[in-house]
């Protein structure tokens, strides 16, 4: 794999230099390893620069992707890379070292929000991370295209105060409503979600990371999460559905059958094509009435 895309970026620079193009004759270029990161570039590039998804697909899973000598080529022609970091795309990284010389941007989340491999990977769920990825592609892309910074900024300004008003407001409204409200979950994409509403994730860490890192979680945390369940100590549990294994169902079942309400989640945005906007505030809006419903008993 590294020699093919060894060759394949030798022959895309080749190209490039042959061709003459500029980036801003030709537009802005940009590659995200990801559509959730790559959705918000559009929205602050508007027609000022043409955005390529790698990862777009929902029954892809981020972590164990596999890229393709069109992606080589894709990250070697872009004028703006964005990748995860934190351990969460590491074949992003070794699409950027084949070709280190290049000129190109790279933004890469987790050295943007100072989280080093091993934490939470999943920022896109915190609010305050994504405030700082809008703003550092709006920088980026005004570096980049200095010509059209005011459209950039323009852009930006629009998505913040239109396209994320219901994203803000709901956020706002279950912060207020339910502040240290203990929900449960099924693994650690919920964690900077419920810091984001000021909820408490009672369930262990250690269970909601071994679920999302793929491993058999203790026999002493199932127990936790088990009486926490039949205890009736949450309010919610939250569930991510691109990753329900036979424990998670069995919790889900469990606290169904409390009638706790469930409300789920997914790790990348669902249904294909929708906008982080629209798929965020789909999310909330469940969360929101499930905390109402538990909240009304």
């Amino acid at each position: 794999m590294r020699i093919i895309l060894i060759l394949v970026f030798a022959g895309v620079l080749a190209g490039c230099s042959s061709s003459g193009t500029s980036s801003s004759a030709a537009g802005v270029r940009v590659v995200a390893a990801e559509n959730v990161w790559g959705d918000i570039a559009r929205e602050i590039a508007g027609n000022r620069a043409d955005v390529v998804s790698i990862v777009s697909n929902p029954d892809a899973d981020p972590h164990d992707y596999e890229p393709t000598p069109r992606d080589a080529r894709a990250f070697a022609g872009a004028d703006l890379v964005i990748e995860n970091g934190i351990g969460y795309d590491p074949w992003a990284q070794q699409l950027l070292n084949v070709d280190s010389g290049s000129s190109r941007t790279v933004l890469d989340v987790g050295k943007l929000l100072g989280i080093a491999d091993g934490g939470n990977p999943h920022q896109w769920y915190a609010r305050t991370s994504v405030e700082k990825v809008i703003g550092e592609i709006t920088t980026d892309l005004s570096k980049i295209d200095p010509g059209h910074r005011a459209d950039y900024e323009r852009n930006r300004t629009t998505y913040e105060s239109k396209d994320l008003a219901q994203y803000s407001e709901l956020i706002s409204r279950i912060k207020a409503r339910y502040a240290g409200t203990a929900i449960g979950a099924s693994e650690s994409i919920v964690a900077p979600w419920a810091e984001t509403l000021g909820l408490k994730l009672a369930t262990p860490a250690s269970f909601v990371n071994a679920i999302s890192e793929g491993n058999e979680p203790s026999a002493t945390d199932k127990a936790t999460v088990d009486a926490q369940i039949r205890d009736h100590e949450i309010a919610v549990f939250v569930f991510n559905s691109q990753n329900s294994t036979p424990d998670v169902q069995r919790l889900v079942d469990a606290a169904r059958a409390e009638r706790i309400p469930v409300v789920t989640v997914t790790e990348t945005p669902t249904p294909k094509n929708t906008t982080f906007a629209a798929w965020q505030v789909r999310q909330l809006r469940a969360l929101s009435a499930a905390l109402d419903e538990s909240a009304a008993k």
